[in-house]
């Protein structure tokens, strides 16, 4: 509307009231997976400076490189295979794979999640229909769920490339049917575990230098401790010793033996142990129990 009076300039007035919003909603599972989205983005530095895309790549990349190699090499020799030369394990490969996951979740985990204490914004997040169990169940899933990719995508390059590389892939494919739920399986168990303790670990701190050099010296001051303890004399070692469980990096990879093998590792720290499986299996869950606990009780208050 416009108006114009003696003496004076003319001027518009305009109405720009809002109108209310009369879209779909879509409630608590629509903020969950938004959320899950924007911690996946965040952890591999996507829609961020390249730098931020640099670590989380470029591990990705170190973890194939094994298997690119192995399948090359298996290539150009299929004729005449080198004396000696094996393929990697998939069970092996897992242990390669886990290194790199700790490196991993001690970069991205912090930097999901304390980032949103720090900056205060857990009151506007909770101000939505999210609830402190949403929250921790977004964060540990975008981690995990890409520690799971990185350590499933190896090992397809893997079974394809040996694949190719036998003269009648379908009987390759057949014989070793069980790796495709082994391989899942094992790289689910160690994922969610590097997941949850960092992000417990992450929970307490608004800082991520701290929380990421706490989680990598918990790590290596356990793995220490554990490896003094269970000895390093053949004979010791065979033995094996319930102070195996004390490591706490190495500890879902017993997991992995017992699902890839059906046993204990013989040669590994709990080999001779009795009842070494079920000792793993408890402590695995006590452990990734507590982990959850803290996570969970840390962020119940933040939504009250």
């Amino acid at each position: 509307m416009t108006s114009t009076t003696s003496g004076a300039t003319s001027g518009a007035v305009y109405d720009r009231g809002y109108r209310p919003y009369d879209g779909p909603r879509g409630g608590r599972r629509a903020v969950r997976l938004a959320l899950f989205r924007v911690s996946v983005r965040r952890a591999l530095g996507l829609r961020r400076p390249w730098r931020q895309k640099v670590a989380p790549f470029l591990l990705l990349g170190v973890a194939v490189i094994p298997a690119v190699v192995n399948v090359g090499i298996g290539y150009v020799t299929r004729d005449s295979p080198p004396i000696g030369f094996e393929f990697i394990t998939y069970r092996d490969y897992v242990v390669v794979s886990s290194s790199l996951f700790l490196l991993f979740v001690a970069l991205t985990g912090p930097d999901v999640l304390c980032p949103d204490r720090r900056n205060k914004v857990l009151p506007l997040l909770f101000a939505r229909p999210l609830t402190g169990a949403d929250y921790v169940a977004a964060k540990l899933g975008a981690i995990a769920t890409i520690v799971f990719a990185f350590g499933v995508i190896p090992q397809i390059v893997l079974f394809g490339g040996q694949m190719l590389v036998r003269d009648r892939a379908l009987d390759y494919l057949r014989d070793n049917a069980e790796v495709l739920w082994q391989v899942p399986a094992a790289v689910a168990v160690v994922a969610i575990y590097y997941a949850a303790i960092v992000l417990a670990i992450s929970s307490l701190t608004g800082r991520r230098i701290v929380a990421a050099a706490v989680f990598i010296g918990l790590m290596f001051a356990t793995a220490t401790v554990s490896a003094i303890l269970v000895g390093d004399t053949s004979q010791q070692f065979n033995q094996g010793s319930v102070a195996g469980l004390i490591d706490l990096a190495a500890l879902p990879l017993h997991l992995r033996d017992l699902l890839f093998l059906g046993h204990l590792d013989p040669e590994g720290p709990l080999g001779g142990v009795a009842k070494g499986g079920l000792f793993a299996v408890g402590t695995y869950a006590a452990v990734l129990s507590v982990a959850l606990v803290v996570l969970f009780v840390r962020y119940r208050w933040e939504d009250r």
